[in-house]
Formats: C-alpha cells, structure tokens, sequence
C-alpha cells in the first residue's frame, strides 16, 4: 500500500478549499455590469452578474439593427450566451426582436407573464411569433409570478409585477407609508403595458428598478398608501419616459440616485413626466438614451447626460459598472467619458 495516500488525499482536499475559497473571494469582488442598448424607443437592457450569468431585459424591435447592437453588447461584456431573458410584455418594441436574437445565440430561459391579454391584430401576431419560438424547444420557460425570485447567480432578481398583478407584501427593507400618495386612481390601462412583468434588482447595497412599461394605475397598487419598492439607487425610466407612467407617487417614492431614460428621439421623454424625474428629491442625474427632439432643449438633459444627441441615430449605448458596495459609474459610449457615484453609508 501507498504509505504517501493520505497525505497526497489530503494535498488535494487542502488545494480544492484554497481553490473554491479564492473563486468565491474573486466572485465576491467582481462588478455587475449593465448596458443599455439604444433600440430607438423600446427596451434591451443586459445585465452580466459577478458570477458570469446574463439576463437581457427585453429583445426591442423585430430589426436586425437591434438584434446587432444586442450582440455586441453581449460581445463587448465576454458572454456567448444569454442565460435568462425577460420579455416585459409583448408589444412590438419589447417582443419584438426575438425570434431574429433567438436564431443568433443560445438562450437559456425566457421569462414572461403568460397569455396575452390585448387582443389587436398586431399584439397577437407578436406573441404568436413568441410562442413559436417557445415551442422550438431551445430554450426554458418561467411563467412570472410577483414576490418569486429568480434563480440568477451573483444578484437578487424579485418579481413585483406580473400579468397585472403586484406584490401583496413590500419587499425587504421597504413598507413605510408613502408621503408621495397625492392621487387616489388613475385610468385604468386595459393595454399589455399594465401587465408588465417589474423587478427589484439587488446587488449587494445597490437597487436597482425596471417595471417595464408598467402604467400608473398599477404604480399606485405599488405605492400607496404603503411604499412596498422602498428607495432605489437607479431607476430604468418606466415606458420610455412616456406620461402614461412614472407618476409622482412611484418618482418620488423610490427617490432614486440616478435614472436612465430609454427613449428614442422620437419617442418617449414626455416633458412632464421629465419634470417629474429632475424635480425628484435626492436625485443625482437623469441620463438620456437620445435627446428627445419634441420636447425641445428645455426638456433634455446636458448633452454630457446623452448617448444619441440631435442628428442620425449611431446606436451610442449607456454603461454602468457597479460595485457591491452601492457605487457605480455610468459610461457614456458616445463621449468616452464616465461619472462616478459613491456609495451610500448603510444604516446600523
């Protein structure tokens, strides 16, 4: 018998922990990364976790434009594949593109709220094209329910609205009455957009909101009288800045840090809901995917703050790197310039 076996065993057993043990430090101190990609008005926007796993939100338009600035977005960030991909709800600018990204690269699992509730023409050929995608069998399927967190490595993805329904509790570290509450309703929007499926997402002390394009007749099932979201640090900009949403009471409620606006320059950017987002306590700065040419100079941020300023669209995207800790920076592709947004100390 080998006199040396137990050592060596034990060797290799020393090794293996030392090994997992840097792994998870060196998981631990990786950035998440999060592009938002210019899809002229609708929405694609990749998040890579420190553990390598990818989640696209939204796959924009049925373009090969589109689906082109998606994969080199996924390109710049070293991913081949996108683990999860979430389609918000199914209209054009936001379904739109995943039968021509499907047939590109490999998806994992797609995520979305169930059957189709708007019953034009156009909305059911989406989904039909959806579904035969669905049913090539290439990739899963998670039907989104609010209060489910998905199984994504590296960050904390909760649902908080799905198929028109919100969450029935707040999620941690919220629930205080909401000081915003001014309306008591809004129209109700019988549109795919109200059912929108909207996450918190959680890195480490950073939070980050995207409702898709979630109406204000459910923001206000999520926001009053009791604030079940709580404070974000970024806030994805509800519908492309249009003013069917982002009310007062969800702006001013979640008082974010920073927001990004994902319109087009020739829509979305409403100057009132604009108004809505500069005026929001504690907010650092809005940053724009386009200058929003209707609204005019008066209701567009500083040219520094925009990836597509007036003139041809150069598919310039938005970048943020952020640490767990709850720093971040956001990188502006078209300047080559980042700002940097220190960290919030944490309550005891």
């Amino acid at each position: 018998m080998d006199s040396l076996r137990p050592l060596r065993v034990l060797g290799f057993l020393l090794c293996l922990c030392f090994t997992m043990h840097a792994s998870a430090v060196s998981f631990h101190h990786r950035p998440l990364q999060i592009y938002f990609i210019d899809v002229e008005g609708g929405q694609s926007t990749l998040f890579v976790s420190p553990s390598g796993q990818s989640l696209l939100i939204d796959a924009g338009w049925n373009d090969d434009r589109d689906t082109n600035r998606i994969l080199a977005a996924a390109q710049d960030a070293g991913i081949r594949k996108l683990d999860y991909v979430i389609i918000t709800h199914y209209h054009a600018d936001h379904v739109g593109g995943v039968p021509k990204l499907a047939a590109r690269i490999p998806i994992g699992t797609f995520i979305d709220h169930g059957e189709n509730r708007q019953n034009s023409d156009d909305v059911v050929k989406l989904r039909q094209a959806y579904q035969q995608v669905l049913d090539s069998g290439k990739s899963k399927r998670i039907v989104a329910q609010p209060g489910q967190v998905l199984p994504i490595q590296g960050i904390r993805v909760m649902i908080v609205t799905a198929d028109g329904n919100v969450i029935d509790h707040p999620v941690p570290g919220a629930g205080a009455d909401n000081l915003a509450c001014k309306s008591n309703s809004y129209p109700a929007d019988a549109t795919e957009n109200a059912r929108s499926v909207g996450m918190v997402i959680t890195f480490g002390n950073l939070r980050i909101l995207d409702l898709g394009d979630l109406t204000r007749d459910k923001e206000l099932q999520l926001m009053c009288p009791q604030n079940k979201l709580g404070k974000m640090d970024i806030f994805v900009v509800s519908h492309h800045g249009l003013d069917q949403s982002d009310s007062p009471e969800l702006v001013d409620g979640i008082t974010p840090r920073v927001a990004i606006m994902n319109n087009g320059a020739r829509k979305g950017g409403s100057p009132d809901v604009w108004d809505i987002i500069e005026k929001s306590p504690g907010l650092g700065n809005l940053w724009q995917l386009h200058f929003a040419e209707a609204a005019g100079p008066e209701h567009n941020v500083s040219d520094e703050f925009i990836a597509n300023p007036e003139g041809p669209d150069a598919g310039e995207y938005l970048k943020i790197t952020a640490q767990s800790d709850g720093s971040f920076e956001v990188f502006n592709s078209r300047t080559k310039k980042a700002k940097r947004y220190e960290a919030i100390p944490q309550d005891d």
